[in-house]
């Protein structure tokens, strides 16, 4: 015992005299404090990167591609006046948005929604959607009763389909646009007369960037990857170019063609860029780094609302629910809440309980509590758009769950009961206006206040 501590004695001696006159005991102290600092950093590393996978699981990721947005397929045959400045970019050389150009974010100053949301001639919206099938087969006659004899006023009805097939025939367009037309509403002026003698408002729902037609018919038009190799979504889907002005020219002659035929209103779907593998390794033809994916959205929107407006015809569009404070979704697919807010008459995020992730809102399973879902869903966007001066945004009009998500774990059955607690939620946020889904059009009077 004695000899350890001489030894020890001996050591902290030498210490001294190499030149630090300090113990070896300040030593050991020092080290002790280093890896205990160590052992916290580590900590917060680990801690850090497990909350970021946490918060990527949870943070309102839409559900698979096959199931998102006035997208959704639910059941049935589908799956869903800015003012700013646009550069074109156009030309016979590049078709696309000028390459590598600087573009101006941030909101237009446009004051159309408000415009829009004052005009005494339109309703409040509370609307169904409806396939071309199936407003042109009898069963439509149901669905028209349903309107005559509830609350409902509008319907949201497909002029250009998820195939990119228009669902009527024109009596003029242009060779590519006559090509894409099947006849599913086969006299469309009787059936347009006939709405109109129902009071219905109607809403031309026009599929855009998600079109193998298009993409088909037009190979400059379509999104390749680097191989020069078609661009699809998760269900195997063509998609075409956002950048493409071609595209843009093709999507308001074809909404053009709406307002002729007497649509009230314009309503884009998949305004947006398309997900998946495949969408990953996409070949934009321009610098997305300086031109962004929302810019070329809003840029279409501000474009097609401008042609359309000179048509006395209002522009909306569908939007995922979970861009609304999420970062991360508005970069992935191109959509920017708050900046849309100011550009359109007026944004319809899909706001389907089924589709956010278990967690979120703090609720184990979203789609099992509906009402609590859309009264989130529909504060957030209130505060998203907060910063939107009123006298300039948009009317919100969300799309609501009108169909059972059996892929949802832990999911409910969706009835009169549930629809009616969804349209709840929105009036308790503050809303007026709301859209049901259901991708095969069944509808019943459950949970729809009588007319």
């Amino acid at each position: 015992m004695r000899r350890r501590r001489r030894r020890r004695r001996r050591q902290e001696i030498i210490y001294r005299r190499v030149g630090t006159g300090r113990s070896r005991s300040y030593y050991r102290r020092r080290r002790r404090k280093f890896l205990l600092a160590f052992a916290c950093v580590l900590l917060l590393l680990l801690l850090g990167t497990g909350g970021f996978f946490l918060w990527k699981n949870f943070s309102g990721a839409e559900a698979p591609e096959e199931t998102m947005g006035a997208e959704s397929t639910g059941t049935g045959e589908t799956g869903e006046n800015g003012e700013q400045s646009m550069e074109t970019g156009t030309g016979p050389e590049n078709d696309s948005r000028e390459e590598g150009k600087e573009q101006e974010s941030g909101l237009s100053g446009s004051t159309v929604g408000a415009d829009y949301a004052n005009d005494p001639d339109r309703p409040k919206v509370r609307g169904i959607y409806v396939t071309g099938p199936r407003a042109g087969s009898g069963a439509f006659d149901d669905l028209l009763t349903l309107v005559d004899t509830t609350e409902l006023n509008a319907m949201v009805i497909d002029v250009k389909n998820d195939n990119g097939e228009i669902t009527f025939r024109p009596e003029e367009g242009s060779e590519l646009l006559m090509g894409a037309t099947l006849r599913y509403i086969g006299d469309m002026g009787a059936f347009m007369e006939r709405l109109k003698e129902h009071n219905v408002y109607t809403i031309a729902r026009i599929v855009c960037f998600k079109d193998p037609y298009l993409a088909s018919h037009m190979p400059e038009l379509a999104l390749l990857d680097q191989n020069g190799s078609p661009v699809a979504d998760g269900n195997d889907v063509a998609w075409v170019n956002p950048y493409k002005q071609g595209v843009w020219d093709y999507l308001v002659e074809v909404a053009k063609l709406a307002g002729k035929v007497g649509f009230d209103e314009i309503q884009f779907d998949y305004v947006r860029f398309p997900l998946g593998t495949e969408a990953e390794n996409a070949v934009y033809g321009v610098d997305t780094s300086a031109y962004t994916k929302q810019q070329a959205i809003t840029d279409f929107l501000n474009y097609a609302a401008e042609e359309l407006g000179k048509e006395g015809l209002p522009v909306t569009a569908d939007v995922f629910g979970t861009i609304i404070g999420n970062e991360v979704d508005v970069v992935r697919v191109g959509q920017d809440y708050a900046v849309l807010g100011e550009t359109i008459a007026a944004i319809c995020p899909m706001v389907y309980p089924s589709h956010y992730a278990n967690g979120v809102f703090g609720l184990e399973v979203p789609d099992a509590q509906p009402y609590e879902t859309v009264l989130s869903a529909m504060l957030d966007s209130r505060e998203e758009l907060s910063i939107v001066p009123e006298e300039k945004r948009a009317v919100v009009r969300p799309w609501l769950q009108a169909f059972t998500a059996d892929w949802v774990k832990g999911h409910i059955e969706y009835g009169g009961t549930q629809i009616r607690d969804q349209i709840q939620a929105v009036y308790d946020a503050g809303y007026e206006e709301w859209i049901l889904w259901n991708a095969s059009n069944r509808y019943s009077a459950d949970g729809l206040h009588a007319e």
